[in-house]
């Protein structure tokens, strides 16, 4: 919260796995640090922790950028925690390479 500017009613009403909340720490990252783009990501990668309505292997990633877009996406990757946490981070970086070549 302190770090990235989120919002604790954000996450009283939607949980840090959720598109509200990385959207905001991709929006705080970028106020913060003053890059062009940031990126965020927020998961449950397991073993433990999944819920029916967030069931492990949920992650929601977010890029903002500075021309004031943001966009979410939420994901579901069946697996073990180490396979979760790497294809998101496959999916999070080739997020961020695509919004670097619309700035190119």
């Amino acid at each position: 919260m302190r770090l990235l500017g989120v919002r604790e009613e954000t996450l009283e009403q939607h949980g840090a796995v959720s598109e509200q909340t990385a959207r905001e720490m991709a929006e705080g990252l970028l106020a913060r640090t003053g890059a062009d783009i940031a990126l965020s990501v927020t998961g449950i990668a397991g073993p433990g922790g999944g819920t029916p309505e967030k069931p492990v292997g949920t992650v929601h990633l977010a890029v903002a950028s500075k021309d004031g877009e943001t966009t979410a996406h939420v994901l579901r990757f069946p697996g073990h925690r180490d396979f979760v946490r790497k294809i998101a981070t496959f999916f999070a970086l080739n997020l961020l390479r695509q919004k670097v070549i619309e700035f190119l």
